[in-house]
Parts: C-alpha cells; structure tokens; sequence
C-alpha cells in the first residue's frame, strides 16, 4: 500500500473538512462553550473564594468534567457528520469513481480519508481542551492533574466514534451514518449512567448494562477516564459517597486490557470498514 497515496488523501480530507459549513458551526458552538465555562469557573471563585476547600474542588471538578463532557459531544458530532460525507458523500456525487479510476487502492483511499479525520479530531481535541485549561486556571486558579491523558482518551473517543461513522458511511447514506453513530454514542453514555447507578445501589444485573455497552462501544469508558484524569486525586478519598452513581465524575482510570480492546475494536471496524467499501458499486 503506497504510504504517499494514504498521505495525499488524508490532506485531501483536511482541507475538505475545512471548506465544510459544518466546522462553523462546531466552532461557534466551542466558543459558545468556552464562554459559558468561563463565567461558570469565575462564579465558583467569587462563592468559594478559590479552591482550598473540599467543596469548591469538587464543584470544580464536575463543572469542568461537565464542560469537557460538551466538547467530547461537539467532537463527536464533527467528526460522525464529517466521516459520513468523506465516503458516502463522494461516492453518490461520483467523485470517488473518477478518483478510483486511478490505479488506487480502495484501502488506501479509506485510510487517507481515516487519518485526515483523525487528524482534524485530535486537533480539535488539544486544541479546545488546552483553552479550557487555561480558562480554568485564569479564572479559579486550577489546572488538571493528568491533562495530556485525559486529552488523549478523548482524542481515542473521537477515534472510535469516526470509525464507526466511517463503516457505516459505506453502506447507508452520510445523513444516516451521522445520525446513526451520534446517536450510539448518546445511548452508550445513557447506559453508562445508568450502569454507574447500578453500581452506587449494588444491583449486579443494572450495572452489567454499563459494562456491556462498554464493550459494545468503548466511547464511554474512554470517557470515563478522560474525567478520572480531569479531576483532583484527592477527591475520591475524601467525598467518596458522591461519586456514587455521578455522571461526571469518575473513580477510576480504564485498565490497560480495556485500553487494548479499544484499540482492537478500531482495528477491527476499520478491517470491516474497508471490507465494505471494496465491495460497495461506485
């Protein structure tokens, strides 16, 4: 597979995503956001008079948990609506015919197209998420304490959710695959919530719910230790009774056995992916 071709098509899609009226509206949304936190954290400031006390770290660790939460959505949703029209897209306009034509591989078209997206999601990921730290530290005076590992498990997160936009680009339309991935997403976070209360309440069976969906799609527990690296470490030892069953805040980091099966499952929907491609008529 020619590393060049991958490369051209991976800038290709950068520079596609870039022109798109979609990546507006993603970053009015994240402006919008950051503002929001901004007032947010100052107002914990003027409450609290800073974080010395038990009360304002937590509260600072759920708004900010909170915030990210909204910049893994907006990411989500960029990338799901971004994958669907990078492939489908193309192939109902025709464009992909007259770029196939070429003796290039479907493979290392998807690739391309993979890496640019993946690209363009870690981009948007450091990028938004390094403002935020900022914000917080400007305006409450606190900074993470594992910022690049939570930063990199949202950067996974976007990864999984892609991926999956990209298979199902290849076989339904690119509104659909856009709808179809966001919503997988939404529904696996539902169902971490609810697994999370399980847990708090000891009901084995409500907290397996969590744990399948999980496995099904790992954006949640990704998520999960995105939060465990966003909060203070301290917190857990000290307020424990109020992690229980919280959406946004988290006791643990993933293990690495749950970091390699994300890992897997990317690989594996990319093969299926690329399966369905090769085998779509353009």
């Amino acid at each position: 597979m020619n590393a060049r071709t991958i490369l051209t098509v991976a800038a290709l899609t950068l520079r596609e995503a870039a022109r798109r009226r979609v990546l507006r509206s993603l970053a009015a949304l994240t402006i919008v956001l950051l503002a929001l936190s901004a007032w947010g954290f100052s107002r914990i400031h003027a409450e609290f008079g800073g974080l010395t006390s038990g009360e304002s770290r937590i509260a600072a660790a759920v708004v900010l948990n909170l915030v990210m939460f909204g910049l893994s959505l907006i990411s989500a949703l960029g990338t799901a609506f971004l994958a669907g029209p990078t492939l489908a897209g193309e192939t109902e306009s025709g464009t992909a015919l007259a770029i196939l034509a070429r003796p290039i591989r479907r493979s290392a078209v998807l690739l391309g197209k993979w890496l640019g997206l993946v690209l363009f999601g870690g981009g948007f990921v450091a990028l938004a998420g390094l403002t935020q730290f900022l914000i917080v530290w400007t305006t409450a005076g606190y900074w993470p304490p594992q910022p690049l590992t939570g930063l990199a498990l949202l950067t996974a997160q976007a990864i999984v959710l892609l991926t999956l936009g990209l298979l199902l680009s290849t076989a339904i339309s690119p509104m659909a695959s856009g709808i179809v991935a966001v919503g997988l997403f939404g529904a696996t976070w539902v169902a971490g919530v609810v697994g999370a209360v399980g847990e708090a309440l000891a009901n084995d069976s409500v907290a397996r719910v969590g744990t399948v969906s999980r496995v099904l799609l790992p954006t949640d527990g990704l998520w999960r230790g995105a939060m465990n690296a966003f909060q203070d470490p301290t917190l857990l030892s000290q307020f424990s009774e109020a992690f229980e069953g919280h959406p946004f805040l988290s006791t643990a980091s993933p293990t690495a056995t749950y970091l390699a099966w994300a890992t897997l499952w990317v690989a594996l929907i990319l093969g299926l992916a690329a399966v369905s491609f090769q085998r779509r008529d353009l």
